[in-house]
């Protein structure tokens, strides 16, 4: 697939230069010690768990940053079906390099793996209705480019990346501004003061609050937040198409279709992120 526009060159340098800082620092002391300078390995990343691969594109930008002359054979690309016992990418070169790369590349791929196949589950439960499935904010400090990429690969969309590239009006943002009218109005101030251009939702809990929403207008998007399924149902049909509708807060894997059916256009699960299982990946040498 091709990598999300957050995903520069810029920010994946700037990422994996901070994380092999932190991994390796002055130097891999048992690499140097135990192996000469000159000595040549070659190894296999295996897969121990069936799921959707994720990170493969990121681990050879990860091999590269450590050493430009090892040679990386990707078997798979990101978002392929995996089972027990593939080989998804081979590593060849200075020994030395192979072993500082290990950890990261591993930490990232069994991480964005993970994510990656807990996504497609979740997709595929969704088949036959037009909601889609969106990631939030909760995510690993200093880690959301390749979790949200994650999602990305195994079929999500990205909500919003940061605070910076939407306008999300929460509840905090309405009562502390006074009520709903205040709220949107102050922000559409706002954003032509500033020239910016930016879509705008806003969280509702109630269905007064929906219709408050309604007779203001000024937004792109109104979440449905906490609400019981009839409440979704009725808000989704009191909004008319007139704006998208993201339904949102605690909704489980065994309710998400029931959701789906209430007609929403789109379902942030936070535990894509922050709660899914690092698919079991692991580099051998051979």
């Amino acid at each position: 697939m091709t990598r999300p526009a957050y995903a520069t060159d810029l920010l994946l340098q700037q990422f994996i230069d901070s994380a092999l800082q932190e991994d390796i620092g002055e130097g891999d002391h048992s690499s140097l010690g135990a192996l000469t300078s000159h000595q040549s390995a070659r190894a296999r990343l295996l897969v121990k768990a069936n799921g959707i691969i994720a990170g493969v594109e990121l681990a050879q930008l990860i091999f590269q940053s450590v050493d430009g002359q090892l040679q990386v054979q990707p078997m798979f690309t990101d978002g392929q079906q995996v089972v027990v016992g593939d080989v998804v990418l081979t590593v060849k070169g200075n020994a030395r390099s192979i072993l500082a790369s290990e950890r990261l590349v591993l930490n990232c791929m069994q991480r964005m793996s993970g994510i990656a196949t807990y996504t497609s589950q979740l997709c595929k439960l969704l088949e036959g209705t037009k909601a889609r499935i969106m990631d939030t904010r909760k995510t690993t400090p200093n880690f959301r480019l390749a979790e949200k990429w994650a999602v990305a690969i195994g079929g999500g969309l990205n909500h919003r990346f940061a605070l910076y590239d939407m306008v999300m009006l929460k509840d905090n943002h309405v009562d502390m501004a006074g009520g709903i009218q205040a709220a949107i109005s102050n922000t559409r101030q706002y954003l032509k003061r500033e020239n910016k251009n930016l879509r705008i939702e806003i969280e509702t809990r109630t269905l007064k609050e929906v219709e408050e929403v309604l007779a203001v207008g000024g937004v792109d998007v109104i979440m449905l937040d906490n609400m019981s399924l009839e409440e979704m149902r009725q808000a989704v049909q009191k909004i008319a198409g007139r704006f998208k509708t993201e339904a949102s807060g605690g909704i489980t894997e065994a309710a998400l279709r029931q959701v789906a059916d209430t007609g929403v256009d789109y379902i942030s699960v936070g535990a894509l992120t922050h709660s899914a299982k690092s698919l079991d990946l692991s580099l051998k040498v051979f």
